[in-house]
């Protein structure tokens, strides 16, 4: 029977299995690196295969919501995550660990999409709408905050293969509780499948991590890493040039005409890139140079989940006074002044040094969350929410991909897994807090101009979403 708060928590459980499996991978990296003698390169591909594989196919998965069945393919996903997590918790191999991941994504492409617009569907009111975004929000936070203390437990209690086993239950119960209280819900007009789009979208993105993750080994200036740079760019535009000419686009230019539609995307992207992509690299500092167990380390991170914790809760009344807008610039502010802050750590100093940062950044990303959400969703039509979700997925998780890679060739390989001088990493690690400060004091200046900060400001409503032309 359809109930809509069944929905919500469904969605939300789906999401916050995406989200943890990001997070308490972050924890077990070291000791999957000692387990299946991986480099930092490994490692990271971990994260980026999956979330490169998620931000490359959620697009054509939104698509495919919207056409096919928002609950078919949120059941379909599910199915497909579940057993690429039992392929993951059995690898044996840093190499098929990592495909394992790549398929994960694709799975989770199908929950994102979908999640959403089942969402969307199910709160048809704006004020009730509002409330379950703050509660998605809140999920997507908390469960990223969450996960490396989830993580590192399990990992210190049963090795790093439990934090892919944990997932199994989970995506047990995300199913029985669809078939239970969500409704079907779909659009039949919607796109057919771009292949062209999504041949050179995927390529194109793989290309560009592939350089960034290869070029402090091979060399900035050595043939492949250019050839890989320029591969990257000839196909980026052309996948913008075939949107522009297609029938059925699986990004159609048209949203963009929307400022506050734009704005969304590239707050999300920058949050994402920064913040989020930091998680890696924090996390390692606090196993590799304070010599924290995987616990200690999740623990370190409570005082910020907390901080996340209660500005989420806020939020939903906050949107009833300040616009979406003025939050998502908000929140990016504070998060630029958090990752500045965590600059006070050193090689030497307590883990205590990153707490006024970890305080500041969970106080922003909470009031980042679910007023970004809002946005995407309110600045489309609602018989596209599945598309509409799907272009923010793009950009969220394309952001991580991007934001691990390139951060890495600011921090020493060698120092990120204890290998080499703590200084070293250290002063890598201070590299890409600042250059990650600045991308998302970026962010916060366009947000702010694009989506508006006042009530006269042209922010995204429902209403004049359907009145956007959709090329």
């Amino acid at each position: 029977m359809f109930n809509p708060r069944g929905t919500l928590a469904v969605a939300c459980l789906a999401t916050a299995m995406l989200m943890l499996d990001i997070a308490v991978v972050n924890t077990a990296l070291p000791r999957i690196a000692g387990d299946l003698h991986s480099g930092l390169t490994g490692l990271q591909w971990i994260v980026d295969a999956y979330t490169l594989a998620l931000a490359t196919v959620v697009l054509a998965a939104g698509s495919l919501a919207d056409r096919l069945g928002r609950r078919r393919l949120f059941m379909a996903g599910t199915v497909i995550f579940t057993a690429a997590s039992l392929i993951c918790a059995l690898a044996s191999s840093i190499t098929a660990l990592d495909i394992a991941r790549a398929v994960q994504g694709l799975g989770a492409a199908m929950l994102f999409s979908s999640s959403l617009a089942l969402i969307a569907d199910a709160f048809a009111d704006e004020a009730s709408r509002a409330g379950a975004f703050a509660a998605y929000g809140a999920t997507i936070g908390g469960s990223f905050a969450l996960g490396p203390l989830v993580g590192g437990a399990l990992t210190s209690a049963f090795g790093w293969r439990a934090v892919f086993y944990l997932n199994l239950p989970l995506g047990a119960a995300a199913l029985v509780a669809t078939a239970a209280w969500v409704r079907e819900s779909c659009d039949r007009s919607a796109r057919r499948m771009d292949w062209p789009g999504q041949a050179t979208l995927t390529s194109g993105l793989f290309l560009l991590v592939l350089a960034l993750l290869r070029g402090n080994g091979d060399g900035w200036t050595s043939a492949g890493i250019i050839a890989e740079l320029a591969g990257s760019a000839v196909l980026l535009t052309s996948f913008l040039l075939i949107e522009r000419v297609s029938r059925a686009p699986m990004l159609p230019l048209g949203l963009f005409r929307s400022a506050a539609f734009s704005g969304a995307q590239l707050a999300a992207f920058t949050i994402s890139a920064s913040f989020f992509a930091l998680f890696v690299y924090s996390t390692l500092y606090l196993q590799e140079i304070l010599h924290f167990s995987p616990l200690q380390a999740g623990l370190a991170y409570l005082p910020s989940t907390g901080s996340l914790f209660l500005a989420s809760a806020v939020t939903a009344q906050l949107l009833r006074r300040v616009t979406a807008g003025f939050l998502v610039a908000a929140g990016l502010a504070l998060v630029s002044v958090g990752l500045a802050l965590m600059v006070l750590a050193d090689a030497h100093s307590s883990w205590t040094a990153l707490l006024p940062g970890l305080l500041v950044t969970g106080i922003g990303t909470g009031l980042f969350n679910p007023a970004v959400s809002a946005v995407a969703l309110s600045s489309a039509p609602p018989q596209q929410s599945g598309l509409a979700a799907g272009v923010n997925d793009t950009f969220r998780h394309g952001g991580i991909a991007v934001g691990v890679a390139a951060f890495g060739a600011l921090v020493p390989a060698a120092g990120a897994l204890g290998h080499g001088s703590a200084d070293a990493y250290v002063n890598g690690f201070h590299h890409a807090l600042i250059a990650g400060s600045a991308l998302a004091a970026l962010g916060c200046v366009l947000s702010a101009r694009l989506i508006g900060l006042r009530r006269h400001d042209p922010v995204p409503t429902p209403t004049s979403a359907v009145l956007l032309e959709l090329a």
